[in-house]
């Protein structure tokens, strides 16, 4: 495997970023994690998605680990400081699955609150309901977890087209595309920094394309299988979706139907958000997680 790792350099001066890096070797790839907050106290996993990396957490972390937490942030395999593969061949959603459920077992997180979004919820919640001791609660925000029974929407064969065939990649660029306020030039930059050349965006270029969009597809299966956990799921589990949306627009309500955790929970529409919504709301999101501890403790 033909890897990639992007130079300390490029992550110097980032803006509300001073956090110090931690790594796990996990067979050829070295992953970058943020580890923040008090270890002996509940564990927060926020798990982010495509494009994005750690950096997407950097408003919500400090308030999270100030109210007593302990914050690990990974890295997804491609993003971020993590190692970043050079051939689209060598991810599969599979490898992303099995890549951050070591780093969960490694460290041996237990009595985990899962934050996710976007790609974070299609890996985080297979890891939850394939090692549901480790998990006690969890909060959903724009994501989803296809099993490809449902037609692909339009909007995201474009997503997936756009993603083979563009020359250049913008990742800073398509997250501000996804925001309802303006980005300033210095965050579209932190976005950018983990990617110094299109050769390190495998891993962003072929993320569309590993979501499930047929019941025959290799991760469907799993994801059935994750799905029947999930539907018997009485931990507490609660959703904030965006207003503004277009891509997970709807999806709150159906977790709300079929997971058994979700009742009498106090699910959230976050106002004047789009799809990065850490990115333009982290302290509200961040205080709802504390909130949804503090009201979900033994």
């Amino acid at each position: 495997m033909e890897i990639l790792r992007t130079p300390d350099s490029r992550f110097i001066g980032l803006a509300d970023y001073p956090f110090e890096p931690h790594y796990l070797q996990c067979d050829e790839v070295r992953i970058h994690y943020l580890n923040e907050g008090t270890s002996d106290s509940e564990t927060v996993l926020l798990i982010h998605g495509e494009p994005s990396w750690s950096y997407l957490y950097r408003k919500m972390i400090p308030i999270i680990a100030d109210a007593g937490h302990r914050v690990v942030v990974p890295d997804l395999v491609g993003f971020g400081k993590s190692d970043k593969p050079v051939n689209q061949e060598d991810y599969t959603y599979q490898k992303h699955v099995d890549w951050m459920t070591a780093l969960v077992q490694v460290l041996d997180l237990k009595n985990i609150t899962l934050f996710c979004q976007d790609w974070g919820g299609l890996i985080g919640l297979r890891i939850a309901a394939e090692n549901e001791d480790r998990f006690k609660r969890i909060v959903a925000a724009n994501t989803f977890l296809p099993t490809g029974e449902y037609k692909t929407p339009e909007a995201f064969i474009r997503w997936q087209k756009f993603s083979q065939n563009t020359p250049m990649f913008k990742v800073g660029k398509i997250i501000a595309s996804g925001c309802v306020a303006e980005m300033s030039a210095e965050v579209r930059d932190a976005y950018d920094a983990p990617f110094p050349s299109e050769e390190y965006k495998a891993g962003a270029r072929i993320f569309p394309m590993l979501v499930p969009t047929s019941p025959s597809d290799p991760a469907s299966e799993p994801n059935r299988k994750a799905w029947d956990v999930l539907k018997q799921w009485d931990k507490p589990f609660l959703t904030a979706f965006s207003d503004s949306d277009p891509i997970t627009a709807g999806g709150d309500g159906y977790f709300q139907k079929l997971i058994p955790g979700t009742r009498g929970q106090s699910h959230t529409t976050i106002k004047g958000a789009g799809h990065f919504l850490q990115e333009e709301k982290g302290p509200e999101l961040a205080r709802l997680v504390v909130n949804f501890i503090n009201n979900n403790s033994d």
